[in-house]
């Protein structure tokens, strides 16, 4: 281990000693603890990540001078749609992807390092229960999506197939993620198939750019972002890894999101047969001012420009047909080839931006008391998986229903939109057509039959509760067997092994 007396210097010429003014107050332990956590941080590096950090901060916000002049919608023909295409095409592209899952050549990854701290959790976000009858957590759903799409791929193609889930971690997340899926008997997959990996950290920074003191012991770090996926993929040999397991194609996503189709044979498919070496999934922006990054072209090469980037004059312009302009949402949802993911590795990481995100850090003050600040007091610095974008050679998006496919879980429920409740309620109202489709009826609270017809209120459960398990049905597919002809009271839940009605004492 690094002595004091070399750490304080490399401090030194990074302008940070500071954090070590603590130090004659602190125990052995915590000497040591603080030693480790400094010793990696090179100098230079470190001088120039607060250098950044307090510039990028000080800049002023808000749309870039000429950015509208240079934006421009994606082609239509680098667009494709999985609810507008006709039924043979679509078949088609389905096909294509389970013939690449069959053949293990397709692989999950998961965006999971984030703190959570919007939701108001002190756990990892995939530990969370939205309330759904089943009491499933949203790591437990996706683990059975995953399930779900290789016993599909295995049964159309007649062979046994795997597709693994790569877990990027942070710091915070990797420790509880991991004892949480031994606890779990990691939900029934081959824990050889289930590869966690730690993304790096970077110290939180104040407003005059100085590196902050979380406690007299540690540098507050955060995360570097979700586009810290690519240093990861080479600090742990990742991608070798995948190479060694005959992998090709990669489908990467973020944790909050619960009504995600992990390994979609559908989104795969269309990537692979346009010959695509990185896609995005979008969704059809709600209305102008919808606070989410758009999909678009800037001076003809791919890449998703921020909300905040937008003027509302641009955000608000209409196409010939009456839609929005610029409606393609990001939901953080990609398809990325294998080659794909080494060129942005090897070549081109050094240049993603580094983006701030101004939050409330915890600190010690001068006299080394510990302060939670009631406003914004440091910037964190992250990267974005999508600035990877601008790097494809063929870029593709594929066009998904809202309803059907993105609903994040982001904020606490006091929030109004995207909480536990409007995610529960996403994922049961989308159960409830699914069996509906398949002919099942359901009861009213007084024993009356409901009408068939879906009626689903917009800021409300279902008429009746349905909760179907990923094991049963990935995607709607396969439920007549189970519901045709029956009338169920509320509420239901579809497990692995039959159709079970939830008695209230259960529930």
């Amino acid at each position: 281990m690094a002595s004091e007396r070399d750490v304080r210097a490399r401090l030194q010429r990074a302008g940070q000693e500071h954090l070590l003014r603590f130090w004659a107050e602190l125990a052995p332990g915590q000497r040591s603890a603080l030693l480790a956590e400094l010793a990696p941080l090179e100098p230079e590096a470190l001088r120039e990540h607060c250098r950044r950090a307090a510039a990028a901060c000080a800049r002023p916000h808000g749309p870039p001078p000429g950015l509208a002049a240079r934006l421009r919608p994606l082609p239509r023909e680098r667009v494709g749609s999985g609810s507008r295409c006709d039924p043979e095409t679509r078949r088609r592209w389905e096909e294509e992807g389970f013939r690449q899952i069959a053949l293990n050549k397709v692989a999950v990854l998961l965006l999971a390092g984030g703190q959570g701290t919007r939701l108001g959790v002190t756990y990892p976000k995939g530990m969370y229960r939205v309330g759904l009858p089943s009491q499933k957590t949203l790591y437990q759903l996706q683990a059975e999506r995953i399930r779900r799409v290789e016993q599909l791929a295995s049964e159309r193609h007649g062979t046994s197939c795997t597709v693994p889930w790569y877990i990027m971690t942070s710091e915070f997340t990797l420790g509880p993620t991991a004892a949480f899926f031994k606890e779990h008997n990691f939900f029934h997959l081959d824990p050889a198939n289930v590869v966690m990996f730690e993304q790096r950290m970077l110290p939180a920074v104040t407003f005059d750019g100085r590196a902050i003191l979380e406690r007299k012991d540690k540098v507050a770090m955060a995360p570097d972002g979700n586009g810290g996926l690519y240093c990861a993929l080479a600090d742990h040999q990742i991608l070798e890894d995948m190479e060694h397991r005959g992998v090709e194609f990669v489908h990467v996503y973020c944790v909050d999101n619960i009504l995600v189709r992990l390994a979609d044979p559908v989104f795969i498919g269309f990537c692979v047969l346009q010959g695509a070496d990185c896609g995005a999934k979008v969704v059809e922006k709600a209305y102008p001012e919808e606070p989410v990054g758009v999909v678009c072209q800037v001076d003809g090469v791919p890449q998703v420009v921020e909300y905040s980037e937008i003027s509302p004059e641009t955000a608000g312009l209409r196409a010939p047909d009456g839609g929005l302009l610029y409606c393609t949402a990001n939901i953080c949802n990609h398809f990325f080839t294998r080659g794909f993911l080494q060129r942005v590795t090897r070549e081109f990481e050094p240049l993603l931006e580094l983006h701030v995100a101004v939050k409330k850090v915890p600190y010690v003050d001068e006299e080394g008391n510990l302060v939670k600040p009631l406003k914004p007091n440091g910037i964190k610095m992250e990267k974005f998986v999508f600035d990877a974008l601008r790097f494809a050679e063929n870029f593709v998006a594929f066009e998904v229903l809202r309803e059907e496919e993105f609903s994040p879980l982001k904020n606490a429920d006091s929030a109004d939109r995207d909480n536990p409740s409007t995610a529960r309620r996403a994922l049961l109202a989308q159960h409830y057509q699914w069996a509906l489709q398949a002919g099942a009826r359901f009861l009213g609270a007084r024993g009356t039959q409901l009408p068939e017809l879906p009626c689903l209120p917009q800021n409300g459960d279902p008429p009746a509760i349905c909760e179907i398990s990923p094991l049963v049905s990935y995607s709607g597919e396969g439920l007549e067997v189970h519901l045709q002809g029956q009338v169920f009271p509320s509420p239901l839940i579809l497990d692995e092994d039959q159709a079970r009605v939830l008695r209230p004492q259960e529930s």
